[in-house]
């Protein structure tokens, strides 16, 4: 009888998670992360690159680096949010003979349960590299609002992958029971508010007790599929990009080697604003022209950053708003806030939840391994 693993199958990127001792433990991947970038990448040699490998050259080959797939799995090609997402990828998304969204990488077609498959299969070496003996099931969590065709093509991923999915969760209930929600005595309502890499999402949930069972259902779901982290990045980019556009009057859009080291030292530095008041981005050698190499320096506040990102923020207030009402209860009514994703480590973020919640939330689970550590406390109860 082998392990159960729990994988957070994420839009930008994934956890994978065990029970230990009766706690649940994120297992770190063959590069010392404990999440793995959601992105695959086909080299020109025929290679497979997954993760960090596939993350680092994304910029440099745009159409061979598939990313956030999680938004067209078991989804129809005329979906609306298919047909944005068209607008918004360097990669080819095509329609499938059966009218499903498919992607194409070099003349070659491919269904997203395949490509998400690669990021499970290395989700599953992490878990046996650090186990020494096979993995063949798991518990993989999916948003609220998927429906039963985005279920069943994450199952089908799994089964690619060579994993048999023994239940596919809802990552809000994942997340509460990361939080030990389940053994609170008594009822409660929790909202989860999760913004990650590259989606927002937003749930109350009710736990109910009943004969010492506990019993979790979502109450209401909402949120905005193309809102995450990934967008306040975008916004330190274009800040950086404009700045040495006014000092050399070079504009760095058109050279990818240089985007693909902005883009590393955006993410880096918003990271860094989550803890500091103040960063700099340095980056010899950015680019050259006739009067030699040019180098970028800039110094970045918090309040800097907040300016850049504060209508991103405020974007994620109305779905909550929404997801109140469509519950049908008052804000005085929640017992517990739970923060999900990297993206609400940024303070300001913090802020505006408390701000309309009107209580600070709870932070005591790391938010990028919430999701992953619930999946493996229900694989263990299965």
């Amino acid at each position: 009888m082998g392990k159960i693993i729990g994988i957070d199958l994420g839009t930008t990127n994934s956890c994978v998670s065990i029970l230990e001792n009766g706690k649940a433990k994120v297992i770190e991947n063959a590069e010392g992360g404990r999440t793995t970038p959601s992105i695959i990448a086909y080299a020109n040699d025929g290679e497979i690159l997954v993760g960090q490998s596939a993350k680092r050259q994304a910029v440099t080959n745009p159409h061979n680096t598939l990313y956030a797939v999680k938004r067209l799995i078991g989804r129809r090609f005329d979906e609306e949010v298919v047909q944005k997402d068209i607008q918004m990828v360097p990669y080819k998304i095509v329609k499938a003979d059966n009218n499903d969204a498919w992607v194409e990488v070099s003349g070659q077609k491919m269904a997203p349960p395949q490509i998400s498959a690669e990021i499970l299969k290395k989700m599953k070496k992490t878990a046996e590299d650090y186990l020494g003996e096979p993995v063949t099931e798991a518990v993989i969590t999916v948003p609220a609002y998927f429906n039963d065709s985005q279920r069943q093509a994450t199952k089908d991923a799994g089964r690619i992958a060579g994993l048999d999915v023994k239940r596919i969760i809802n990552e809000p209930t994942a997340a509460a029971l990361a939080y030990g929600m389940d053994k609170a005595k008594g009822d409660h309502t929790v909202i989860v508010y999760d913004l990650g890499g590259g989606t927002f999402d937003v749930s109350v949930i009710e736990i109910a007790e009943v004969d010492g069972e506990h019993q979790f259902e979502v109450l209401a779901t909402n949120g905005d599929t193309f809102l995450g982290g990934e967008d306040f990045d975008i916004r330190l980019i274009d800040y950086l990009v404009d700045e040495f556009k006014k000092e050399t009057g070079m504009n760095l859009k058109g050279d990818p080697l240089a985007m693909q080291r902005l883009k590393e030292a955006a993410e880096k530095a918003k990271i860094e604003l989550s803890s500091s008041q103040q960063t700099d981005v340095n980056l010899p050698y950015i680019t050259a022209d006739s009067t030699g190499p040019k180098h970028l320096n800039v110094k970045i506040s918090r309040a800097k950053l907040e300016a850049l990102v504060e209508d991103l923020v405020q974007r994620t207030i109305e779905p909550c708003r929404m997801a109140m009402k469509d519950a049908g209860i008052d804000v005085s009514k929640i017992d517990d806030v739970i923060l999900v994703g990297g993206q609400t480590r940024m303070p300001l973020v913090q802020q505006k939840v408390a701000e309309f919640f009107g209580k600070e939330a709870r932070k005591d689970v790391n938010p990028d391994e919430a999701v992953a550590m619930g999946a493996a406390i229900q694989g263990a109860v299965l």
